[in-house]
C-alpha cells in the first residue's frame, strides 16, 4: 500500500475545495482511504510519500486525441483543415502499419504522462495495436470507433465494442464515427441502429468548421447536430469533438440529448477553425471536457496549455474577462473528461475509485505565491509542475523518470525509424 501525506489534497469530489489535513492511501489499483489523517497509522504500507506541501489531485483526462499521429508532428502545418486533412494527413495515414501505430502511440503516452494526463480518449484505426501499446506501458485509454465510408464496417465496430470492453482493465471502447461528412447516410443510420441495440453512446467529430456545417445543410437541410439527432444517433447519449460552429438550436439539442462536448482550443485555433462558444454551453448546463486533439494538429499533448486556452479564448470571444473561470476549466479537464469518456470510476479522489493520481510541485516559481492554487494551475501551471503520475496504482512517471517498461530513448529511436514514412 502507498500512503500520500503532508500535502494539499484536491479531491474534485463535488467542488474544488482543498484539504490540508487529508491523507490518501492506495492499495493495488484503488484508493482505499481519503480523509483526515487518522490517529492510527495505516497497516501494510510499503511506501510513504511525503508530499512536502505539494498538491495531490486526480489526473487530467485527454478527452479527444489521435495518439499515433505523433508521426505527423510538425509535418503538415500552416494549412486549413480540409487541405491539411485530405492532401496531407489521409495520404500519409494510408501508409501506416499496425506496428507503426504501436510505436507512435508509445511516444504519445510518454508525453501524456509528463502532462499529468492519466487517460486518453483515442480515436484511431487499428485498435489492437493501440490497445497493446497502452497495456504494455500501463496507460489507461478509451478507444473510440472511427467508422467512415473508407474504413471499418458496422460489423467490425460491433466486434470491437464487444472485444475491447472485456479485454483488459486499462482498456475500454466506445462507438464512434469519423464525421458526418465522411460517412454516408445509410451507414450513419445503421450505426444509430447498432447504438440502439447495444444501448450505447456514440461519439464523433462535430461541427468543427463552418464549411462542414454548410455542406451538411446543403445535403440534408440541417446542421450536423440536427441531422444526427433526427436519425436517432444519440438515443443513449454520446459526445461531439470540437463543436465550434453550433447554433442556439444545436446547443439546445446537445443539452437535451445529454451530449458531452469536448473542446479542443489549441487545434481549433491552429487550424483557424474558430472558437467554440464554451460560455454559452456552460450557461445551458452542457457537459464539457477538454482534449488536445492529435499531435499533427496541435502539436503539443499538454493539458496545461489547453486549460489556459479554454478560458482565455472564451474571455476573448465574449469580451468578458470573467467568462469561463478557472474552477470550471479544471473541472472540465478532470471530472468532466472522465464522465465524457465513461470513466466514472476515475473522476475524483474517493474511496473505491481508481488510483489515477498526479502530484503537482508547488515549490516552483510559477506556482508562487499560493494566493489561489486552482487559478495557479489553470493560468500559470505548466508541465514542469508535474512531479508524479500514477495510473491504476502504478507510478509511471516520477521526478522526470519514466517507469513504463521501456527506456525513452528506445521509444524515440523506434519512432525515428518508423517516421521515415513521412519522407517517402
Amino acid at each position: 500500500m502507498i500512503r500520500f501525506y503532508n500535502g494539499k489534497i484536491l479531491t474534485m469530489n463535488q467542488n474544488t475545495e482543498l484539504h490540508t489535513d487529508y491523507e490518501v492511501w492506495v492499495k493495488d489499483d484503488r484508493i482505499v482511504y481519503a480523509g483526515p489523517s487518522p490517529d492510527t497509522p495505516a497497516e501494510g504500507v510499503t511506501r510513504e510519500i511525503n508530499l512536502q506541501g505539494n498538491l495531490l489531485m486526480p489526473g487530467f483526462k485527454n478527452a479527444h486525441t489521435h495518439s499515433p499521429m505523433t508521426f505527423l508532428r510538425s509535418y503538415a502545418d500552416d494549412l486549413p483543415l480540409q487541405e491539411w486533412l485530405h492532401q496531407q494527413v489521409f495520404p500519409m495515414e494510408a501508409k501506416l502499419t499496425p506496428e507503426m501505430i504501436y510505436h507512435f502511440t508509445r511516444l504519445a503516452i510518454l508525453e501524456y504522462l509528463t502532462s499529468g494526463i492519466t487517460a486518453s480518449f483515442d480515436m484511431y484505426v487499428e485498435p489492437e495495436a493501440n490497445a497493446r501499446a497502452n497495456i504494455d506501458m500501463g496507460f489507461r485509454t478509451v478507444l473510440c470507433g472511427t467508422l467512415n465510408d473508407f474504413k471499418d464496417s458496422i460489423q467490425a465496430l460491433e466486434g470491437f465494442y464487444q472485444k475491447y470492453n472485456h479485454y483488459h482493465p486499462l482498456i475500454r471502447y466506445q462507438l464512434g464515427f469519423h464525421a458526418e461528412y465522411t460517412t454516408s447516410e445509410g451507414l450513419l443510420r445503421d450505426l444509430a441502429a447498432l447504438a440502439d441495440r447495444l444501448q450505447a453512446p456514440v461519439y464523433t467529430h462535430l461541427s468543427e468548421t463552418a464549411q462542414e456545417v454548410e455542406a451538411c445543410r446543403q445535403r440534408y437541410g440541417k446542421s450536423p447536430v440536427e441531422f444526427l439527432s433526427d436519425i436517432g444517433m444519440w438515443k443513449y447519449g454520446g459526445g461531439g469533438f470540437h463543436c465550434v460552429h453550433v447554433s442556439e438550436t444545436d446547443m439546445d439539442i446537445l443539452k437535451q440529448q445529454g451530449i458531452h462536448v469536448v473542446t479542443n482550443p489549441a487545434s481549433n485555433a491552429k487550424l483557424a477553425s474558430g472558437i467554440a462558444p464554451v460560455t454559452a454551453m456552460l450557461e445551458r448546463g452542457i457537459s464539457l471536457a477538454i482534449g488536445t486533439d492529435g499531435p499533427a494538429s496541435n502539436n503539443c499533448l499538454d493539458m496545461f496549455r489547453e486549460m489556459f486556452l479554454v478560458t482565455a479564448l472564451a474571455k476573448l470571444r465574449e469580451g468578458d474577462a470573467s467568462a469561463c473561470p478557472a474552477d470550471q476549466v479544471l473541472q472540465m479537464a478532470t471530472t468532466g473528461g472522465a464522465r465524457a469518456m465513461g470513466l466514472t470510476d476515475c473522476d475524483c479522489i474517493a474511496e473505491g475509485k481508481q488510483a489515477d493520481l498526479i502530484v503537482i510541485d508547488l515549490h516552483q516559481p510559477n506556482m508562487q505565491p499560493e494566493h489561489n492554487i486552482i487559478k495557479n494551475l489553470v493560468y500559470s501551471g505548466s508541465k514542469q509542475n508535474v512531479k508524479l503520475t500514477m495510473i491504476a496504482g502504478q507510478i509511471l512517471y516520477e521526478d522526470g523518470q519514466f517507469h513504463v517498461g521501456a527506456e525513452p530513448e528506445e521509444i524515440y529511436e523506434s519512432v525515428r525509424t518508423k517516421s521515415s514514412i513521412s519522407r517517402y
